[in-house]
């Protein structure tokens, strides 16, 4: 298969550029393999698609303000974007600037602060916080900008430091958005509880690199960024649990069902941490989940192509196009979908 066949038009008035007031307030486009098409929902009536005994396994990294502006000595502008924490203070960043800097180079942001350059990978810069008190995932959280995906078209404010965040994110390290968890209020996660809906979380912590288009049209030749992921064998458990009362295993995102389907990669589902660069297109099995809740994807994009995997090209890309002549809102801030695997992939 080859990049171009996950392609859509897709008119730029449909994408979210705010989140709506409420969390819950947003659509939901069914994908159910007994239903010749999809159904519009809403995503307060989630619980109804579900029954009791499923397990929703949501993403529970914390997004950090990974975006500075800054200058070299040389009074040259910088825009630097964390990609990853090595450790307190050092990490991989992209930088914008006219013209690259060299290894000892220093990088002063707001307040005074500065960074050093150590060492540049290909696209990457290793950068030293200079700071000796504080460590720089705390200066990010002083001085930095939310990470707005390059499609929302205006600068972060206030807001987005609250909506651009899931209300039970706690893992700090991802500079995008698990964005199907937007969607989820305390309120909606206490009703599925007590419809016997039961929840537990992983962490991928998402890299930049998940905005990047993918460069090689053919899907063969594909090779995903690295992502720092962990199943704890406390999920591994709920799993098996849910497993034996025949309840359904469902991924609140593509963040969720990569990390879950890394760690059984060789068919069983073990306690995992380690970095990532699971590829799912359509010709993957699926291992661990049974149901996908996720949000509307770019065309050509490595998630499009994950969500296709579990319930088919066509059928995806004919919701999609519904979606589009519904006046759905797409990408991060947009609506929501529930993906039930195509017929032949059910059992």
């Amino acid at each position: 298969m080859r990049k171009s066949d996950f392609d859509y038009t897709l008119p730029t008035e449909l994408i979210a550029q705010c989140p709506l007031a409420e969390r819950g307030a947003s659509r939901l486009l069914v994908l159910d393999p007994a239903q010749p098409a999809p159904i519009d929902s809403e995503f307060k009536a989630l619980p109804q698609w579900l029954r009791a005994g499923d397990l929703l396994v949501l993403n529970d990294t914390r997004v950090l303000p990974a975006r500075l502006f800054g200058r070299k000595s040389s009074g040259g502008a910088v825009e630097l974007l964390l990609e990853r924490l090595i450790d307190a203070h050092n990490g991989w960043f992209h930088l914008r600037v006219s013209k690259k800097p060299a290894p000892g180079a220093s990088i002063e942001v707001e307040g005074g602060l500065r960074l050093r350059v150590i060492t540049r990978e290909g696209a990457l810069f290793h950068l030293r916080w200079q700071d000796p008190v504080g460590d720089l995932a705390d200066a990010l959280e002083r001085i930095g900008h939310i990470p707005l995906p390059p499609y929302i078209e205006r600068a972060d404010d206030g807001a987005d430091r609250e909506r651009y965040q899931t209300v039970y994110a706690r893992e700090r390290g991802s500079v995008a958005a698990p964005t199907a968890g937007l969607h989820f209020d305390q309120a909606m996660l206490e009703r599925l509880r007590e419809q016997g809906i039961e929840h537990c979380f992983v962490t991928l912590h998402v890299g930049a690199g998940t905005f990047q288009s993918l460069r090689e049209e053919s899907l063969d030749k594909v090779v995903l960024h690295r992502e720092w992921c962990r199943v704890p064998p406390a999920v591994v458990a709920a799993i098996e649990a849910t497993r034996a009362r025949g309840g359904r295993v469902i991924a609140v995102g593509t963040t969720s069902t990569r990390t879950l389907e890394s760690a059984a990669q060789d068919g069983v589902l073990r306690h995992y941490e380690g970095e990532t660069q699971l590829f799912i297109a359509p010709g993957y099995r699926f291992r661990v989940i049974d149901g996908l809740i996720t949000n509307f994807h770019l065309p050509q994009s490595s998630l499009l192509m994950l969500v296709a995997a579990l319930a088919g090209r066509e059928r995806v890309l004919a919701a999609y196009r519904h979606a589009v002549a519904q006046r759905y809102r797409f990408f991060s801030y947009g609506d929501a979908c529930l993906v039930w695997p195509a017929v032949e992939d059910a059992a």
